[in-house]
């Protein structure tokens, strides 16, 4: 069986793929090393998935066409999961072009080149529990009425709304991921937890935004994996689908930074605006 992994050096991407290798799948994996955060984490999870035999690596820019073009030529995947993409809420305000060409057109160019592959059973992408907006309860069910506020949220909406038009022509499933704030081994140091961390280490102070007040709905990676682990082996009764990646168990963020820094015994800075 062969899979393929785009953003395969990313968090989820590197975690997954190392699941696979471990049930002996061969697994083929595609990355641009971006440098939206340190590219050295991205080269260590490399090293690793490069361990096994049965993993085989290519850089590729999914927004580039020929390149794209090029490497699925020939190739046919049982399986592909779609993690590649720009990720972060803020820094969509500050680069907006980036989320546009990467979230979308990228996705674009991956199932512009996924279409006739006769081999291919489900096509799984990345979403994210940001299409909801603003909503108080979460998670939500997957089909209430999104409210993406977002220009990241915006391009995850799009994907959606293409992998659901394109399931109609097409022989194989369709399936939107959408991830809620996922942690663990390896995981991404722009966000939450990892940036307080180094506050404290470093004794810097750190700004908690609407005064401490978000909860968030913290998953284990490990969690993850299984979760879609399990969708994979699952029978679906339709060739498009979307579910919530969650734990269902909302975390209150002051409660977690006062948490953290006691387990530490390191007095934190925080800022609360």
């Amino acid at each position: 069986m062969k899979i393929l992994i785009t953003g395969v050096a990313g968090f989820i991407g590197f975690n997954f793929a190392k699941h696979l290798l471990q049930k002996k799948y061969e697994v083929f994996g595609i990355d641009n090393f971006d440098n939206y955060y340190s590219v050295k984490f991205k080269f260590l999870r490399i090293k690793e998935l490069k361990k096994s035999k049965n993993f085989f690596f290519k850089k590729i820019d999914i927004t580039n066409v020929v390149q794209l073009k090029n490497f699925f030529k020939n190739k046919k995947f049982d399986f592909i999961f779609h993690f590649a993409a720009q990720a972060g809420v803020r820094y969509s305000l500050i680069n907006p072009k980036k989320y546009l060409k990467v979230n979308k057109h990228g996705f674009e160019n991956i199932v512009s080149n996924i279409k006739k592959n006769k081999n291919l059973k489900t096509f799984f992408y990345a979403s994210s529990s940001s299409v909801y907006g603003s909503r108080k309860k979460f998670p939500s069910s997957e089909k209430i009425k999104l409210l993406p506020q977002s220009i990241y949220a915006r391009t995850k909406v799009g994907n959606e709304i293409l992998a659901k038009k394109i399931s109609k022509k097409t022989s194989f499933n369709l399936i939107g991921l959408r991830f809620f704030t996922v942690y663990g081994k390896y995981g991404r140091p722009d966000m939450f937890v990892y940036k307080y961390l180094k506050t404290l280490f470093t004794r810097k102070k750190f700004d908690l935004f609407n005064r401490g007040k978000n909860f968030r709905d913290y998953t284990h990676i490990e969690d993850v994996v299984n979760i879609i682990d399990r969708i994979v082996n699952k029978k679906l009764k339709k060739n498009f689908d979307l579910f919530n990646i969650c734990s269902n168990k909302p975390v209150d963020i002051y409660k977690l930074s006062v948490f953290i820094s006691n387990y530490l015994r390191i007095k934190s800075k925080l800022e609360l605006k």
